[in-house]
């Protein structure tokens, strides 16, 4: 019974030059519709193999993640979709790609959600999405293929419902997190 957070494989989606604000949502757009390009991990393939039910985000790099493994899907939820970037109506001045991601990531983090989920909406979704995956954890190893953001939300929602981490969520590509049901329940009191 235990739950495993997996970040997606490296999407098949390349940067490109300088943008402005403005063009980042095309970019995200594109971004979220690409698949997976590499290949998993042994110790990925090896943490998935033992799942007996498997969740994912409905975008494709998640639902790729999940071919790569060659694992079959049980369910796919909106729930568990990454959280979109604000975007910012700028036509100036021409950053990175990555660089954008950084400063739109900050400032979302720092309260401008623009027409997006908010952080405190993000929030309410993972506490929503962390009792899913704990019901689900009833059926044995439940293996969510999710992304970055959202899944380090539903950790930290699973930790405050007493679920012990054996590997913490990271951001790396293919990365897993390992969190087991608590020794003791608010039934065992």
């Amino acid at each position: 019974m235990t739950i495993i957070l997996m970040r997606h494989g490296k999407p098949d989606h390349h940067s490109g030059g300088r943008l402005p604000a403005l063009a980042m949502a095309e970019w995200c757009e594109a971004y979220d519709m690409s698949l997976v390009s590499d290949m998993p991990p042994d110790r990925c393939r090896e943490v998935a193999a033992t799942a007996n039910y498997i969740v994912a985000s409905p975008l494709p790099r998640a639902r790729s993640s999940l071919e790569k493994l060659g694992l079959e899907l049980d369910a796919v939820d909106p729930l568990f979709s990454e959280v979109s970037l604000p975007i910012m109506r700028l036509g100036y001045p021409n950053l990175p790609p990555s660089l954008w991601l950084f400063a739109l990531r900050l400032m979302w983090l720092c309260g401008y959600a623009g027409s997006v989920e908010s952080y405190q909406q993000a929030e309410q979704r993972a506490e929503q999405a962390a009792a899913k995956l704990i019901a689900l954890s009833a059926r044995g190893n439940v293996l969510l293929a999710g992304h970055g953001i959202m899944n380090k939300l539903i950790a930290r929602q699973l930790r405050k419902q007493g679920w012990m981490a054996e590997k913490h969520a990271s951001s790396r590509y293919w990365s897993t997190a390992i969190y087991h049901p608590p020794f003791i329940t608010g039934d065992d009191k």
